[in-house]
């Protein structure tokens, strides 16, 4: 299997929804190569979203990008870091929802590959920070 889904908790409370995903990197001495997306693989875990739109953006470091969601059209998101590493931080905005203003915060790495899978309903921020990330 190409990715570990793990699911994402608060406080030993399981927050529906949110993975942070771990591609099988394959390496050698002329670089890497991994899959960033692969559908079958995502709905055999349960992620049936379907991805119309792949964005990328830069910060520099010691900037915060906060806490920000969609209410007219909302957006699932895949976030991972290119170069570097970034803390980020999913909170859960869904109206009705058993975790309902519970969070969880990650640290992305460009050498771990690993990824973040923040569904619909919740907000997110990220911190490219000049110290040590949390």
């Amino acid at each position: 299997m190409p990715f570990i889904f793990t699911t994402c908790s608060a406080g030993g409370t399981v927050i529906d929804g949110l993975f942070e995903v771990q591609p099988k990197v394959f390496g050698d001495n002329r670089g890497y190569f991994f899959e960033v997306y692969s559908e079958k693989e995502f709905k055999a875990a349960g992620l049936t979203m379907t991805f119309v739109q792949d964005n990328q953006s830069s910060s520099s470091k010691g900037v915060l990008r906060g806490l920000h969601f969609q209410t007219q059209h909302p957006q699932g998101k895949l976030v991972r870091a290119v170069s570097g590493q970034v803390y980020d931080v999913a909170v859960d905005l869904r109206n009705g929802s058993k975790t309902f203003g519970l969070y969880y915060g990650v640290i992305l790495n460009s050498e771990k590959q690993n990824q973040f899978y923040i569904p619909e309903g919740f907000a997110h921020g990220r911190w490219c920070g000049n110290r040590q990330i949390p």
